[in-house]
């Protein structure tokens, strides 16, 4: 549905958090990083706003990319229950929670193995290229026991 001009557009959420006249689309090209039963929606991108408002959702037990990166971003739980590595923390996440997520800093997301994981995340439309951890890295994060058990799961 378009409002008075064609700049601006109304998407209605449809069935299962899909948003009418929104393309789903996958998470990251195969083989580009780990991951697992996670796909994204471009719900609003304007260049004069510089900033990009997506939608992810993953299915029971799929889990985001593992990753640090320069630019910072928040992201709001829509749907379903989870847990978020932030950093050295291992927190619940569910819906209406807001995690900020600041620059450099480890993060992924896991759907609890019951039930989709949807949020919404706030992002920069032109970013740099997330890092993934070495060996070195993953094994120092894997020191902590309850980050051992997230990342194992």
């Amino acid at each position: 549905m378009t409002d008075k001009s064609d700049d601006q557009k109304l998407h209605r959420l449809a069935k299962d958090y899909r948003w009418d006249g929104v393309t789903r689309m996958p998470y990251k090209e195969e083989g580009a990083a780990p991951f697992k039963a996670i796909s994204r929606q471009i719900l609003h991108s304007d260049p004069s706003l510089d900033g990009e408002l997506r939608y992810f959702e993953m299915d029971a037990g799929g889990y985001s990319t593992l990753e640090r990166h320069e630019h910072v971003h928040g992201v709001m739980i829509l749907r379903g229950h989870g847990k978020c590595l932030l950093g050295d923390k291992v927190v619940d996440v569910g819906p209406h929670d807001l995690v900020s997520i600041p620059a450099w800093t480890w993060h992924q997301f896991r759907a609890s193995k019951s039930e989709p994981l949807g949020f919404l995340c706030l992002v920069n439309a032109k970013r740099d290229k997330p890092q993934l951890p070495t060996e070195d890295e993953l094994r120092a994060m894997k020191a902590d026991k309850d980050v051992a058990a997230f990342l194992e799961s």
